[in-house]
């Protein structure tokens, strides 16, 4: 899905939300354990209550990896039933060099059909730019992560640059891709950093984690972080899937993610309004 594609389901659907399926078996309920394929039927259902209140799907690979060849099956199968209508990352946090990185991308890209790929910037442009050779597909660089541990390196100030470390990597990455195939990580539990952000970076699109359970501000993070084609997904994870441990989880995950994409229309209107 191109930059475009995306846009306009954006505002066709009148949200930005972004489902995190972070599938933990231990919390899949009990009636789905006897199921052929417990996680993906607790995925498949899970997208059948939300599909039309969000744009994007982001399955963290801890939770399929975990479970080893079986794991791996889940996600194919739950990457293949949510479709082409949307917006599907693969949250893989992955930052090697070279062929290694090249092998990821066609991993994620071409075998598992994915959109947009995690990445962690430690070991520089060799890490990144073999994910940027795809058309339609994204990188979407780790920036200013959502975690207590960010402040250990993230936060730090760098002498030669007059830049913290993730403002650092939002100007550098820039010179590696564009706003068409390159996006960020900025956690909303930093609402302040947002303004910094749009300084920086005021055309990319950002891949928003931690509204929900962590905490985040939905309206705080939007009033500094939208741009004029949106430019924000947000994802919200445990306070959507979880929002029930009982047969009625789905429902109870459809009408959390109908809360959220009906705050998001309001603001979209706003944003198209130019209030």
């Amino acid at each position: 899905m191109n930059r475009s594609q995306l846009v306009a389901e954006i505002f066709r659907k009148k949200t930005f939300l972004c489902v995190g399926l972070d599938t933990e078996w231990s919390k899949i309920p009990d009636h789905l354990l006897s199921t052929q394929d417990p996680v993906f039927e607790f995925n498949r259902q899970i997208i059948d209550a939300t599909r039309d209140y969000c744009v994007a799907y982001k399955p963290n690979l801890a939770f399929y990896e975990a479970l080893g060849p079986n794991g791996w099956i889940s996600l194919a199968k739950t990457i293949e039933y949510i479709g082409h209508q949307h917006f599907v990352i693969a949250d893989a946090k992955r930052g090697d060099i070279g062929n290694t990185s090249r092998m990821y991308a066609e991993a994620f890209f071409q075998r598992m059909n994915c959109d947009a790929v995690t990445i962690a910037p430690y070991m520089g442009e060799d890490s990144v730019a073999p994910f940027l050779g795809f058309p339609g597909k994204w990188a979407i660089v780790l920036a200013l992560t959502s975690n207590l541990g960010s402040q250990d390196f993230q936060r730090e100030w760098l002498e030669d640059s007059r830049l913290s470390l993730w403002e650092k990597v939002l100007v550098k990455t820039q010179e590696w891709g564009s706003p068409e195939n390159l996006m960020f990580v900025v956690g909303a539990t930093h609402p302040e950093a947002f303004i910094r952000v749009r300084e920086i970076a005021p055309d990319h699109f950002l891949l928003v984690p931690g509204v929900g359970a962590q905490g985040g501000d939905l309206a705080g993070i939007c009033q500094h972080g939208l741009n004029k084609d949106c430019g924000l997904l947000i994802n919200a994870s445990r306070s959507i899937i979880y929002a029930s441990n009982g047969a009625d989880f789905a429902l109870k995950a459809g009408e959390e993610a109908k809360r959220l994409q009906s705050e998001m229309e309001k603001i979209l209107a706003s944003l198209l309004h130019g209030v």
